[in-house]
């Protein structure tokens, strides 16, 4: 696959640099010029790319080297071309990764995509140290091509001229934008995973127009067009996937509480004949016709009271689950699915369709990377296979028979803990582990393939629904 479109690495000196802030303006103002802007997020992530999709207007793709062969980034960028403009939001620092080398960092992938990099610096309280910290970001790495740099966070007119004058002096860089301290409420609040959700945002298209007039008043967008039309053409290998075409209904909860579900894994359920179901679970004291479930991760921790009063729900998720349905729950799923959730000493009833209490904690219980081996059989996947996903929670497993019933030997991470993750109890899959379908192809085959032969087999049950 040839990757021609005009393109730009937004990236940072650090997390909470404004990369978001940016990147959404940026979308959101070149979208009101008329131009057709697609864009991606480096790393595993939700909550950005539902923001950048909503900025753009089309679907948001995530790229990550460490979760994905290059045969997945191939993939993924594929759904970028064509684009008059294309913008990556970056992850943590430029040169930050798993290691001291910087493996699998936003450099590592902007290089990957022939990209040139637009580097955003918060420049409170300093002056021309900025430009030595551009500078050592420059010659850290000369393969990587540093195109332009964008003042974030400026106090006053003197501090930008004197911070503008040092880096183009030392580096020889355009400074093409400079963002002044945002006054009044952050547009872009906060939560323990991150930003608050699009969908869950009081004013999210107000916010994201904010965003979008901060940046075209205060950053020259026809020279950050210039910058990112300076890409280079690059080749990439794409995935081949042969799989047997499933004629099957896959359901997905569909909520604020439960919508962490990256699109490239429903397209990749979509295009193996599957057709998706959106369940609301406040509309559902029961549920359709389906052939399996999909329950990604969320906030249940945040809507707890109302997810309690979800009875027939829960009744419904029970007897199905009885009755042999396929049901894939990851994080948020999982905490849906145990008997009890504690949160703050009060306990808060879920479906209880595994025997399990989840206690939600002040602090993360699993963030990063996570790699695990499947050592147990499953129906879910072969034993041997190697996954690599990422995890991100506050909750942990405190209580209950199911913990044991685990299949998978985390080799990175925390998972549930003591170096598991991945409890199966019948056709029922619940982790902490988030998979993306262009690292594991096999996800979406094994699921649909469980999802025919478990139909198969359930023929003639007499749950309603089946």
């Amino acid at each position: 696959m040839r990757l021609s479109s005009p393109r730009l690495v937004v990236a940072g000196l650090a997390g909470d640099s404004g990369k978001t802030l940016l990147t959404l303006g940026l979308a959101r103002s070149l979208r009101e010029r008329g131009l057709a802007v697609r864009t991606a997020k480096k790393g595993p992530d939700y909550i950005d790319a539902a923001w950048l999709a909503a900025a753009s207007g089309s679907a948001c793709v995530n790229l990550d080297t460490f979760m994905m062969p290059r045969e997945g980034i191939g993939s993924g960028a594929s759904s970028l071309a064509g684009a008059d403009v294309v913008l990556v939001e970056g992850n943590r620092g430029l040169y930050d990764g798993v290691d001291a080398e910087g493996s699998h960092s936003t450099a590592e992938l902007a290089k990957l995509l022939g990209s040139p990099v637009l580097l955003v610096v918060d420049v409170t309280k300093a002056s021309r140290t900025v430009a030595a910290q551009v500078l050592g970001c420059q010659l850290l790495d000369p393969a990587l091509r540093l195109a332009g740099v964008v003042l974030n966070r400026v106090g006053t007119a003197r501090q930008q001229a004197l911070v503008r004058s040092a880096v183009e002096e030392v580096t020889g860089l355009p400074v093409v934008g400079a963002l002044p301290r945002l006054s009044g409420d952050d547009p872009l609040p906060g939560r323990h995973l991150g930003l608050v959700t699009v969908a869950e945002h009081p004013d999210g298209e107000g916010a994201i127009a904010r965003a979008a007039e901060a940046v075209a008043r205060y950053c020259d967008i026809d020279c950050v067009l210039d910058l990112a039309r300076s890409a280079v053409d690059v080749e990439l290998p794409l995935l081949r996937v042969e799989a047997e075409p499933r004629s099957c209904r896959v359901g997905y909860l569909a909520d604020p509480a439960f919508s962490f579900y990256y699109p490239e894994n429903l397209e990749s359920l979509r295009r193996r004949g599957a057709e998706l179901v959106a369940v609301a679970p406040e509309e559902s004291a029961a549920l359709p016709r389906l052939d399996a479930l999909y329950i990604g991760g969320g906030f249940p921790e945040v809507h707890a009271g109302r997810l309690a009063g979800g009875g027939a729900l829960f009744g419904a998720l029970r007897d199905h689950a009885a009755a042999g349905l396929p049901i894939y729950a990851e994080c948020g799923g999982l905490m849906l699915l145990a008997r009890e959730l504690v949160i703050d000493g009060s306990s808060h009833p879920m479906a209880g369709v595994l025997d399990l209490v989840v206690e939600q904690t002040p602090r993360p219980q699993g963030h990063g990377y996570e790699v695990a081996r499947v050592d147990r059989r499953n129906p879910f996947f072969e034993a041997g296979t190697s996954l690599a996903g990422h995890e991100f929670h506050y909750s942990r497993v405190v209580a209950g028979a199911d913990a044991a019933s685990t299949v998978l030997a985390v080799e990175r991470g925390c998972g549930i803990g003591a170096g598991r993750d991945g409890i199966v109890k019948g056709t029922v899959w619940a982790s902490y582990l988030h998979l993306h379908a262009l690292g594991t192809p096999g996800w979406a085959d094994g699921f649909l393939g469980m999802a025919a032969r478990c139909a198969a087999e359930r023929a003639g049950t007499a749950v309603a629904g089946v």
